[in-house]
């Protein structure tokens, strides 16, 4: 509210409001005028007095706005005065302003204080329409001054135009830091009108959206879900969602800045519309993600530490979506599909981030493993090195649970590195280390045949052994004497408790002594007579094991788990 208690000519000849309320004051004998809700206030009111009185008013992007509103207040237009402020005003913004990139951003940011009289004069709308436009202009023809990335010597704050000599070319995405200072309500009807006019490549505004993002919403999750920010944060990230531009070709946005604001939408809680939104985007391009990234945290009633509901959901959708487009998900077409491969990376990856969580259920990571086809994992070294994990943070699994988690592990897969390690893994069940040393010592005696036989070319088909089906052949074997073992375990627990600790202590010894007797097995068919007509008793400790002689004695095997020779 302004009080004026002596007005003079100038003002009453060149605002019609004062004219009339002065009129009214002399009818009703008073001595004062109140100036209810005027816009600007005291400032606005002075330039416009100033001008009344002529003298000098230095109009510039930060008091242009509240001046016209004060003008368009006071009534100080053409009918009262040809040349009055309004007229003025106007020419000036037409003239200067709106043909500068800064001056537009400038006064649209004043504007917001001055609502809603900048609302009704169209203040607002032509300083959007001003900004969207110059952002559509051929960078090649870019001659006004621009903070990209703030890498300008200038200050920022310093309106100059540059020189038609331009050392770099201007990039197409010069605009995006700019706009970024702009509240979220002014930001998104810049963007609107921007994609109205269907002349920015989507790419751009993908980055322009994720520059934004990373201006304003904070790293922090006590930050982001705080009391005092909440509600903007909300408010940001729906905006930022329903900006996204549709992305057919899967290239305008990446697929880690979707699931930051996927992580983002969950944490404070945005409508379901955002997040399913951004759920359908991210399983067209799961495959690019890091397993950092899928690091979302769980909500209640989740005891997890991660949300892998959240994440089994997302690997559905994309194999879903593979199968729908015409994928065949079969033999080696998938080894030449990059994408799924680079999906079965990002899973082992991911199992390995969350492996050590102790709210972690097995049925959670086995299906999590199991989401992808075989062929999508050529490798097992990462997954063996999960299931590790999982095995060295869960240490009360049941022995029938072990034998699940670690059968999703195909050991034909694992490097020599990793089969060395896993050979002397105490945390492995005995029937894996037997499985890793029997496939080493067979691919070993594939790679002698073949040194062998590099000179025999012509004959090499007869002498190279199948490893895979010799492998497989001998498992199936392996599974039978199984059988036998464990119907003589109880007996043998009870005759060799001692050495069971002894054993124990020196697993890298029975691991080597395994390999030894695997070893004694692939020396050939006269080897093998040799073994089954000298094998003892069961109870020996030195008993030789003939894999395939289904009559040899079979508790030797487990015999030697439990002892030292």
């Amino acid at each position: 509210m302004l009080s004026f208690h002596e007005l003079q000519f100038p003002l009453l000849a060149k605002s019609n409001r004062l004219h009339k309320l002065v009129s009214k004051a002399n009818e009703e004998n008073c001595d004062e005028i109140l100036l209810d809700d005027f816009p600007g206030g005291s400032k606005a009111f002075e330039i416009c007095a100033k001008f009344c009185y002529g003298m000098t008013v230095t109009l510039n992007a930060y008091n242009v706005v509240a001046a016209r509103c004060a003008a368009e207040y006071l009534e100080m237009n053409k009918d009262i005065d040809k040349g009055n402020l309004i007229f003025k005003i106007d020419v000036f913004l037409n003239s200067s302003i709106f043909r500068s990139w800064k001056d537009s951003i400038i006064v649209l940011q004043t504007t917001k204080s001055l609502l809603p009289w900048s609302e009704d004069l169209k203040i607002v709308g032509r300083c959007i329409d001003s900004i969207a436009t110059k952002t559509s202009v051929d960078p090649e023809n870019i001659t006004w001054s621009y903070t990209y990335n703030r890498k300008l010597t200038e200050p920022t704050d310093k309106i100059v135009e540059l020189s038609q000599e331009k050392i770099e070319p201007v990039p197409k995405d010069w605009w995006v830091e700019d706009i970024c200072e702009l509240d979220i309500d002014l930001y998104k009807r810049i963007m609107i009108t921007v994609k109205s006019k269907g002349r920015m490549d989507d790419v751009v505004i993908g980055e322009a959206l994720k520059t934004y993002a990373v201006r304003w919403l904070p790293n922090s999750i006590d930050a982001l879900v705080s009391d005092a920010h909440v509600w903007r944060n909300k408010s940001l990230v729906e905006t930022i969602v329903c900006l996204l531009p549709c992305d057919n070709d899967n290239t305008v946005c990446s697929c880690s800045f979707l699931l930051k604001l996927l992580k983002v939408a969950i944490l404070v809680e945005a409508d379901e519309s955002s997040s399913e939104l951004l759920m359908k985007s991210i399983s067209l391009k799961l495959h690019e993600a890091c397993a950092k990234d899928l690091l979302i945290p769980a909500r209640s009633p989740q005891i997890t530490t991660y949300d892998i509901d959240l994440v089994q959901c997302l690997l559905n959708r994309y194999m879903s979506n593979e199968m729908e487009s015409g994928v065949k998900v079969s033999g080696e077409s998938i080894l030449a599909h990059r994408t799924l491969l680079n999906l079965g990376k990002l899973v082992d990856d991911y199992l390995r981030e969350i492996a050590h969580d102790p709210n972690l259920g097995l049925a959670s990571f086995v299906g999590l493993s199991q989401s992808i086809p075989e062929f999508a994992r050529p490798n097992h070294d990462s997954l063996y090195r999960a299931v590790d994990l999982y095995l060295e943070g869960h240490p009360t699994l049941t022995k029938a649970e072990k034998k699940k988690i670690c059968g999703l592990i195909d050991v034909k897969k694992l490097t020599m590195d990793t089969s060395m390690h896993a050979a002397q893994n105490e945390r492995l069940p005995l029937r894996v280390v037997v499985q890793v040393l029997f496939f080493e010592q067979v691919r070993a005696s594939a790679a002698n045949a073949r040194a062998l036989s590099y000179n025999r070319r012509d004959s090499s088909s007869h002498i190279v052994m199948n490893g895979d089906e010799e492998y497989n052949n001998r498992i199936s074997q392996l599974k039978v004497k199984d059988e036998e073992l464990q119907n003589k375990n109880g007996k043998l627990n009870k005759k060799n408790s001692k050495n069971s600790r002894s054993g124990m202590q020196l697993l890298p010894s029975r691991s080597r002594r395994i390999f030894d007797k695997l070893w004694s097995v692939g020396k050939g068919q006269q080897g093998e007579n040799r073994s089954s007509e000298t094998s003892g008793s069961s109870n020996s400790p030195t008993t030789s094991v003939v894999i395939g002689d289904t009559k040899s004695c079979g508790s030797s095997l487990r015999h030697r788990r439990y002892s030292v020779s």
